[in-house]
């Protein structure tokens, strides 16, 4: 199996080292993950605030009904880029697996797609509760039917050696791609839980940002609720991530970076537990602390991959390898680039949106971001247009 696997490998190799694939695809993830569980417990704390009722809790379901299409705009774009990278390194499995189940891949992409327009309409209807319930509840159901679509293609790219049992149970070969395969309930809970936790720590930082915009009750209310919904779904995920982890290989179980990961899960439940005060000005520690636990999550699902496919066989460390580094080079600028771009419409978000109704944002010291921002892209388009245009004649293909 794992001769086949090697040889389904493309051809051309790839352009760099592979281990710097495999970063980036645990930073992109952990950042993209962040952005998913902001929208999965967002919507889900947003249809509680509907139906628990009251000045406060209607006011902030109305609120997360807003951030859940900007925090699903921001998770599919980032979602590429891990994707994109999974794609890379491990693309036998991945391939794989999405033809195993390609109904269910296309059913993936259209459940966000309807997730995201569901929420789209929770948020713009005008009832004085907000939109329309239904379309609360829609959103989320959207949400965890493509949780569970992306949960069992990841599983089942960690078992080749049952690739030829799945498509043969029927007695007979079943291309259909209409079977989904791989379903470990833990392991699916431990992905959801979490979900809560981080939309329990985005309430603190709401409380922290708003302060001053809204009454002080208000987002102190905001922040606390946001510290016991991170602390009560942080307790809930540990003991269903120990109980996931009992079921892992035992040199996954016991690798020093698991540990790690468990310590410092640990660490952040007993930092929620001593929480007191102004729940507020612990907002960036917290968020801080949270993604920091998150990060260290993304690293050990990579690590439960990487050790689970080696032991049957397949390194992605002897990848054919094709060195190019101008277009690493070229793919690292656009990278940077494309952060200094989207830096400039993130800071005036941010300033505008503390600022009251009644007062008239200063935007002045911004400027200079601007103009950089403004410009970045035609000095990209214009050095890729001429790059295009050399290599062109170099290679005899322009003309």
């Amino acid at each position: 199996m794992m001769e086949l696997l090697n040889k389904m490998r493309d051809v051309m190799g790839i352009p760099f080292y592979p281990i710097v694939f495999q970063a980036l695809m645990v930073l992109t993830f952990a950042i993209h993950i962040t952005f998913v569980n902001i929208v999965m417990g967002g919507t889900a704390v947003s249809l509680y605030g509907r139906l628990k009722g009251g000045d406060y809790w209607i006011k902030l379901s109305k609120a997360f009904a807003r951030t859940s299409t900007i925090m699903t705009s921001l998770a599919i774009v980032m979602g590429v880029a891990p994707l994109l990278f999974v794609q890379v390194i491990y693309d036998p499995f991945w391939y794989s697996s999405a033809q195993m189940s390609a109904w269910w891949t296309l059913l993936f992409l259209t459940a966000i797609a309807l997730a995201f327009t569901f929420a789209y309409l929770f948020y713009l209807g005008k009832g004085e509760h907000g939109g329309s319930l239904f379309w609360n509840m829609a959103s989320l159901a959207s949400l965890i039917l493509a949780a569970v679509i992306i949960h069992a293609l990841s599983m089942q790219m960690l078992h080749p050696e049952k690739w030829s049992q799945w498509i043969t149970a029927s007695g007979k070969v079943n291309l259909h791609g209409t079977g989904l395969h791989a379903i470990d309930i833990p392991r699916l809970l431990h992905f959801l839980i979490p979900s809560l936790a981080i939309a329990g720590v985005y309430m603190m930082l709401y409380g922290w940002y708003f302060r001053g915009k809204y009454s002080d009750s208000y987002t102190e209310w905001v922040a606390s609720t946001g510290a016991k919904l991170a602390l009560y779904a942080s307790c809930a995920q540990g003991l269903v991530g120990l109980l996931w982890l009992a079921t892992t290989p035992t040199k996954f179980m016991f690798h020093p970076i698991t540990i790690i990961c468990v310590l410092a899960a640990a660490s952040f439940v007993g930092y929620l537990f001593k929480l007191k005060g102004d729940y507020r000005e612990k907002a960036l520690v917290t968020a801080t602390f949270a993604f920091i636990v998150v990060l260290l999550m993304s690293i050990a699902r990579e690590l439960l991959r990487y050790t689970t496919l080696t032991s049957a066989g397949y390194s992605l460390y002897n990848y054919k390898m094709n060195l190019d580094p101008k277009s690493t080079l070229l793919f690292f600028a656009t990278f940077v680039m494309g952060i200094l771009v989207i830096s400039y419409p993130i800071a005036v978000t941010f300033k505008l949106g503390r600022k009251k109704d009644t007062e008239i944002a200063q935007l002045e010291e911004l400027n200079t971001l601007g103009k950089v921002a403004a410009a970045l892209p035609v000095v990209w388009f214009v050095v890729v247009a001429l790059l295009g245009i050399v290599i062109s004649l170099k290679n005899g293909t322009l003309f």
